[in-house]
């Protein structure tokens, strides 16, 4: 017996792409039509990095610089333990706790997944 497809034109084990709208499979990962990595539903990116984990970072320990060194930047976490004196590093990090707490994970997936 075969599975008879959905009134929208999919099986029950397909989805559509979040980029071109295709028919590909529920577990794809990459699109085959275009080619673009697929949004899971989970925090972490394609590294294993978490958005939520970022974010706690940035809170807890922003001023030195762990959220960056975290997220692999590790040229302006030096910055943030160079300058943590003067207490500007702390602002920022709040800054970046705030813009972590708000962003989506496909932005997150995006700017910090494909390291």
């Amino acid at each position: 017996m075969s599975e008879t497809p959905a009134i929208s034109g999919k099986q029950a084990d397909e989805k559509y792409c979040g980029d071109c709208g295709a028919v590909i499979k529920q577990r794809a990962e990459i699109c085959p039509s275009c080619g673009v990595r697929q949004a899971g539903s989970s925090h972490a990116a394609a590294n294993g990095k978490s958005r939520i984990a970022a974010a706690l970072l940035a809170f807890f320990l922003g001023a030195i610089g762990v959220h960056r060194f975290y997220l692999g930047q590790v040229g302006l976490g030096f910055l943030y333990l160079l300058f943590c004196w003067t207490f500007i590093p702390a602002i920022v990090a709040f800054i970046d706790f705030i813009l972590l707490l708000v962003m989506s994970d496909m932005a997150f997936n995006r700017k910090y997944g494909y390291r």
